[in-house]
């Protein structure tokens, strides 16, 4: 039995309590209630065991050696070679790096259980002497995932995470330049040996006439949209329980966001203090187009022309996103 400090299956913050509530939806109100419906089950990982105990206990990747045809197929599907009459084939310790087999699809949008994970890419890298691909999540520590980060060939390091259950997730790849020489020396590569929190910032071009018109109207459209926020019964649902301390620079000048628990505050200027991630655009149109319902933010990170210096930030992106609709639709 698993005690009350082990993670479960299930996690906690999904179990919402036995209640019923009333919701507001255009001026009429329904009653709501919390219910459930699940199923648990036990799977055994049977012959091919050895691989998932090895990135479990050993931190290893294991394949398997055909000793006919000599072929090696990482991950492992049978012990049994499908090419040689089933000649029973010799588990090998596999190296931890290869190259991306193709272009990585990049999630974006994920279920509740992946959510705090996005984005993430899903590829297929092929490791030093293997016939197979290995599926595998790809990340980068140059800030948020993008499309242009990862392609066919991109050679990449197998990273183990620091806690593991013998799941494919137990490792991660990321692309070997981004890493020093000690980090594609060292095996196994461990994810607390890379540092995520100090991406390199880009580099933004000279300042123009448009830029600074651009950003004064996003300081003003910005501080009209965070007093609209305090009116806004759906954009405080958009971030209800959500605090975060957001520093967005572009050529223009700089200035800080608040989330505050449903509240958002806008400062012009460099904010003061630590902030939880970075926001860069080099031209603050992009702003502009975000609250004028041009464009969004999430478009803008996946189209390479707004930059945040976190990965796992992904989710505030989603919160801000909606801010500008939920007003709209509440003043209509």
């Amino acid at each position: 039995m698993a005690s009350k400090s082990e993670p479960r299956v299930i996690p906690e913050h999904m179990n919402p309590p036995q209640e019923s509530e009333i919701v507001e939806r255009e001026g009429v109100s329904y009653l709501q209630s919390n219910e459930a419906m699940f199923t648990f089950y036990k799977r055994t990982k049977g012959e091919l065991s050895k691989y998932f105990l090895g990135l479990r206990d050993q931190k290893k990747i294991w394949g398997i050696k055909c000793p006919k045809c000599e072929a090696i197929r990482v991950p492992p599907f049978a012990q049994m070679c499908p090419e040689c009459d089933f000649v029973e084939m010799d588990w090998i310790e596999m190296p931890d790096l290869g190259k991306m087999n193709s272009t990585p699809p990049i999630t974006y949008f994920a279920h509740s259980l992946f959510q705090s994970w996005v984005p993430f890419g899903r590829g297929r890298v092929v490791l030093e002497g293997a016939e197979t691909a290995l599926p595998i999540h790809v990340y980068t520590t140059k800030g948020v995932l993008t499309p242009f980060i990862f392609k066919r060939g991109t050679p990449v390091k197998i990273v183990f995470r620091e806690e593991r259950i013998g799941k494919p997730t137990d490792i991660f790849a990321v692309p070997l330049e981004e890493l020093t020489p000690e980090q594609r020396s060292a095996s196994p590569l461990m994810e607390a040996d890379l540092d995520f929190s100090q991406p390199v910032e880009p580099e933004m071009g000279a300042t123009t006439h448009a830029h600074r018109a651009a950003f004064d109207t996003a300081v003003e459209m910005l501080t009209r949209l965070s007093q609209d926020v305090e009116r806004s019964t759906r954009a405080q649902h958009n971030l209800a329980g959500w605090k975060r301390r957001i520093a967005v620079r572009t050529a223009a000048g700089n200035l800080g966001l608040r989330i505050d628990d449903g509240k958002l505050s806008v400062t012009r200027g460099k904010p003061r203090g630590r902030s939880d991630f970075v926001m860069i655009a080099e031209d603050p149109q992009l702003l502009v187009d975000w609250m004028t319902f041009k464009d969004s933010l999430t478009n803008a990170i996946i189209a390479g022309t707004l930059w945040i210096s976190a990965n796992r930030e992904f989710t505030t992106i989603f919160k801000l996103d909606r801010l500008p609709r939920s007003t709209h639709r509440d003043t209509q």
